[in-house]
């Protein structure tokens, strides 16, 4: 069974399927391979529901700076897989430029309001790759809440001069920014389907809203923001989260994950009646990892790159794990591992093998990674299989795509 995360900026984990599919066909044409694209909650999660058998279903959404994208969810039987990445996430970002201030999770709510119209009453909301901080007021605000602002003369008003960066016309009322010039949230507005949706955040992270470990101070730089942003944002997060104690009657400002996505987890929990489960079990478990496992002779998972951020929650320990729980071998194949031996076994890899041992010019590496997947899947086998007559990578046919030329 082929089951790889996305290898970042190269291919998509479905991508990463095919080239190993390929290359594992023409080295053995016995090999039989089923693909199951994972994802942990991030970039990909939609496209590993549908590798899995959902719908695709089109949404027109705002991204992260405001400007319409077009995205999707994907849908089976009543649930709903959104991915806050490809709504209002950073590789949505108009030419990859930070919006620290300005840029909004609003799209991603207006995802989950499609699919709420369209009469969804499961919804699992992955947040991995944000490009906001807004303390996920964009995705209320989508979603029905009203968002009651002070005087427009307020000091630290996004659009006023002295915050550098601060969105421009309609859109200066939306990102972490815009937090500034609140004073209050009415929640009479808020979709009613709500009421009856069991609403799940795929979140791999335990970052409290505030504080030395929050939202601002750990990812308001990775998202562009300067030192003096991340202050902005701190006082400013920490003023949201007093106006929705008001409104609610409940503080989740130091709830494990209401950090995580620039503090989606906390609106999410706080003002959505959210359940926050770790990202990979959730999409592992809706893909059908367990099922597909049943009849597989050999895992092959992997990611860009095998590192610490792999150990803590990431789609290659997951499925890692689940694949040694059923009794089934797992290698890795990557595009470089930064991890020793002791921590790759400890994870429960067998064998790894990265894209490095081709080519060892990282550049070169991203721009060929699904010609040297191809020519390094043989060795995966090598690695890991014992001499003797055919075999395959997986003996049974899950939900997830089955490959050309396996004999269908």
């Amino acid at each position: 069974m082929l089951a790889p995360d996305k290898f970042k900026g190269s291919l998509s984990a479905a991508e990463v399927c095919a080239a190993l599919a390929e290359g594992l066909r023409a080295a053995r044409p016995d090999v039989h391979t089923v693909s199951l694209p994972v994802a942990d909650g991030g970039d990909g999660t939609v496209e590993a529901a549908l590798s899995a058998g959902y719908r695709r279903v089109a949404v027109t959404a705002e991204g992260p700076t405001g400007e319409l994208v077009d995205t999707a969810y994907a849908e089976r039987d009543g649930t709903a897989i959104v991915e806050l990445a490809d709504a209002c996430g950073l590789r949505r970002l108009p030419g990859g430029r930070p919006a620290p201030l300005a840029a909004s999770s609003y799209g991603v709510g207006q995802v989950v309001a499609a699919a709420l119209r369209a009469g969804c009453r499961r919804v699992v909301l992955g947040i991995g790759g944000s490009a906001s901080t807004d303390g996920g007021a964009g995705l209320v605000e989508a979603l029905g809440a009203v968002l009651l602002p002070e005087s427009p003369e307020s000091p630290e008003s996004p659009g006023s001069p002295e915050r550098p960066g601060s969105p421009a016309g309609r859109r200066r009322h939306r990102g972490g920014g815009a937090l500034a010039a609140l004073d209050g949230v009415d929640l009479s507005g808020l979709d009613p389907r709500l009421r009856d949706t069991e609403l799940i955040v795929a979140c791999d992270v335990d970052n409290p809203l505030l504080g030395p470990h929050g939202a601002a101070a750990v990812y308001g730089p990775q998202k562009g923001a300067t030192p003096d942003d991340v202050a902005f944002l701190e006082r400013v997060l920490a003023r949201w989260a007093t106006i929705v104690m008001s409104a609610t009657g409940t503080d989740h400002r130091w709830a494990p994950g209401a950090g995580a996505a620039g503090g989606v987890g906390f609106a999410a929990l706080s003002l959505l009646g959210a359940r926050l489960c770790p990202g990979i079990d959730l999409i592992l478990d809706l893909v059908g990892i367990d099922d597909a496992l049943l009849g597989a002779d050999l895992v092959v998972t992997g990611e860009g790159s095998l590192d610490e951020q792999t150990l803590r929650g990431k789609a290659p320990a997951g499925v890692a794990a689940r694949a040694r729980a059923a009794g089934v071998p797992v290698v890795a194949v990557a595009g470089r591992s930064l991890l020793d031996s002791a921590a790759l076994t400890g994870a429960g890899f067998s064998a790894v093998r990265t894209l490095a041992e081709l080519e060892p010019d990282e550049r070169v590496s991203l721009s060929q990674a699904a010609d040297l997947l191809r020519r390094l899947a043989p060795r995966l086998i090598d690695r890991s299989w014992p001499d003797g007559p055919a075999c395959s990578v997986a003996a049974t046919r899950p939900a997830g795509r089955t490959e050309a030329g396996d004999g269908r």
